[in-house]
């Protein structure tokens, strides 16, 4: 089988997974009335260590030293921010090899640590791709990484079936391999420009 047969079967298998989860998983707001908004930076991103819990251990960016990391924040219930920024992240991984998939890390960090526990967000982040991991801490933690990173959240009443929504900045991170921020992405990137990044900071 050639490389572009691999690739098509591969996109084919990450597109039905994705499907299974927009039928079984996804749970949209049905209260018309509200907007998913987006919100800006909170501060200008400073980055820095942290610690996350995953699935049956903790991980701390230092453990990563050595790699680039993908960081964003959302939940897994989000009805269309993180489920396209995901989708565009996951499209810039496929198109890398897998050398240079060892060199990656991409963590999807959840701000909604009362409705997304580790098992779930492993179960979530598997649907888009495998190098995506699923994360998060407690509340005092949470709000500690969000605000060195510059992000932004708030719960929002919702009258729909998920009971509350939650407006996030969606921005992505890139933190090169001695842990240090070199980049912030806007909400909408495209995959080409995600990857060319993420690329630049693998040839350092």
């Amino acid at each position: 089988m050639n490389k572009k047969n691999s690739l098509a079967l591969f996109l084919i298998a990450v597109l039905g997974l994705a499907l299974v989860w927009v039928i079984f998983l996804w749970q949209p707001a049905t209260d018309k009335a509200l907007k998913h908004t987006n919100l800006a930076l909170s501060g200008k991103p400073v980055g820095g260590d942290f610690t996350v819990e995953i699935q049956d251990k903790d991980l701390s960016l230092k453990d990563l030293r050595g790699k680039v990391v993908v960081l964003y924040f959302g939940y897994t219930q989000c009805p269309d921010i993180c489920p396209t920024s995901l989708a565009l992240l996951t499209q810039a991984l496929s198109q890398m090899s897998q050398e240079e998939l060892a060199g990656v890390q991409s963590l999807f960090v959840s701000v909604d640590p009362d409705r997304d526990n580790v098992t779930r967000l492993k179960e979530y982040a598997a649907y888009f791709h495998p190098n995506i991991i699923g994360a998060t801490a407690e509340k005092p933690v949470i709000d500690d990484i969000v605000k060195r990173y510059g992000a932004a959240y708030r719960m929002v009443k919702s009258n729909s079936a998920v009971g509350y929504l939650v407006d996030h900045s969606s921005y992505t991170y890139l933190i090169d391999k001695k842990g240090k921020l070199r980049k912030t992405l806007a909400h909408g990137t495209s995959p080409e420009i995600v990857l060319k990044e993420i690329r630049r900071l693998l040839a350092e």
